[in-house]
């Protein structure tokens, strides 16, 4: 007896977006023995339990002792439903303001689920009816394509060009869309190491990009979970950090510079909102409404957490991420050694296997001369003893995609070793095989 059929259910439910982490978990849930180069969890060599309890105890005295509030408020803070907009919003400026040269009024901050739940406060907020499109940089971290489709907000691709973003192209798809009548509200982008691709915007992409979303009337969401793992490279303005006209919602997260077992981020939108009635306020004031009705509040003891660890380090998480700097650098030399070990060039310098070359962050993509889909990932989990992602799961178009995602964040040395000495037996199987049927000439 069916009780339910997905013709009855949002649409979105049916959207190939919506299953591909679900996928990808249970992949590596089925094959917990295969080397992990699929995941982009944080390095989990420094984490220690004690750890928790003495964030949780400096939090409290920062209550207490920093913000003078008597033991009956730490408590009540500390364990009952909070503030809806956050508890640690004042740590959170004090944080972008050390470590990015950001200076934003803390009641702009909103501390969020995660960054996933910033992501969706804002596609909710910006989607005000069929007209409205939300532009990307393809390939597109998928949480945010699934994000939009939940609230009904077409994602239309915009080239990423040499340096992360093609200007022309972004300019060709606003405009292009404005003539069909539609309405671009904001172009998502990673300017730092972004996933899946790695790929890093210069400085002066930056400024032009800043300079289009003024000149067309677009709001940029600057997603930056990895802007501190910068490897040997010097560390780049963020665009909130260069944005003079509130051109840029910021989305922040603390899964990769404190912990992800928290599920804390934050979105910093201080964009000021005209209401009907002719008041003015913040556009972190129009989400909290939203947050208020979705999750109530992000758990307070979470944030104490998380509190606890910024008070610990001064407000400065760059500081305390150099050990998780240094692992991740190390991983990505590791990688690019490897495979470039294993996949040389032939004598006329033609190579069949190519990869990316990122300076920092947590992946490196590897493009092939065969079809990477979700078969030939379960194969290589089953039979080859390692994971990774097909970076098809990061385009939007169903389209076919010669391609794979390597993350070199949680797997030491000797694992990624093993692991590309497993991916190149999977790669020259393929190829002997396509060579054998005449696929491949």
């Amino acid at each position: 007896m069916v009780d339910l059929t997905t013709a009855e259910l949002h649409g979105a439910l049916e959207d190939p977006a919506l299953n591909s982490m679900n996928f990808l978990n249970e992949v590596a849930g089925q094959y917990p023995d295969a080397i992990q180069l699929a995941a982009g969890r944080p390095y989990e060599g420094f984490f220690d339990l004690s750890d928790l309890h003495r964030y949780l105890r400096l939090f409290c005295r920062y209550l207490s002792e920093g913000l003078g509030l008597p033991d009956d408020q730490v408590r009540r803070t500390v364990f009952q439903y909070g503030r809806t907009k956050g508890i640690i919003h004042q740590l959170v400026a004090t944080n972008l303001e050390l470590d990015e040269g950001v200076t934003v009024d803390p009641e702009s901050v909103v501390v969020t689920v995660g960054c996933q739940e910033a992501m969706f406060l804002v596609l909710r907020a910006l989607r005000a009816d069929e007209r409205d499109l939300l532009l990307a940089v393809s390939p597109t971290y998928v949480g945010l394509t699934g994000a939009a489709r939940l609230v009904d907000l077409p994602v239309r691709p915009v080239a990423s060009g040499e340096h992360g973003i093609d200007l022309d192209d972004l300019v060709r798809v606003i405009r292009q869309a404005r003539a069909a009548g539609r309405r671009p509200r904001a172009c998502y982008v990673m300017p730092d190491f972004a996933n899946p691709s790695g790929v890093r915007m210069d400085t002066s992409t930056r400024r032009g990009l800043l300079d289009v979303a003024a000149d067309e009337d677009i709001l940029l969401l600057e997603d930056n979970p990895y802007g501190l793992f910068h490897g040997e490279a010097d560390r780049l303005p963020t665009l909130k950090a260069m944005d003079e006209s509130r051109r840029v919602v910021y989305l922040g997260s603390f899964a990769k510079s404190v912990l992800p077992g928290a599920r804390v981020g934050y979105v910093v939108a201080d964009q000021r909102v005209a209401a009907a009635d002719g008041s003015v306020g913040l556009f972190a004031d129009q989400l909290s409404k939203i947050k208020s009705m979705l999750t109530l509040n992000t758990a307070p003891i979470a944030q104490a957490v998380v509190g606890g660890k910024l008070v610990e380090q001064n407000g400065s998480l760059a500081r305390a991420n150099l050990r998780e700097r240094t692992v991740y650098a190390e991983n990505l030399r590791h990688v690019l050694d490897g495979l470039a070990k294993r996949f040389p060039r032939d004598a006329n310098g033609v190579a069949e296997v190519s990869w990316t070359a990122p300076a920092g962050g947590f992946f490196v993509v590897v493009t092939v001369p065969f079809v990477v889909d979700d078969r030939l990932l379960e194969r290589s989990a089953r039979d080859y003893g390692v994971l990774w992602t097909p970076m098809h799961h990061f385009y939007d178009d169903g389209a076919e995609v010669r391609a794979l995602r390597l993350s070199c964040s949680t797997v030491p040395a000797a694992g990624i070793e093993a692991g590309l000495d497993r991916l190149a037996a999977l790669v020259d199987d393929e190829l002997r095989r396509l060579r054998g049927t005449g696929e491949l000439l």
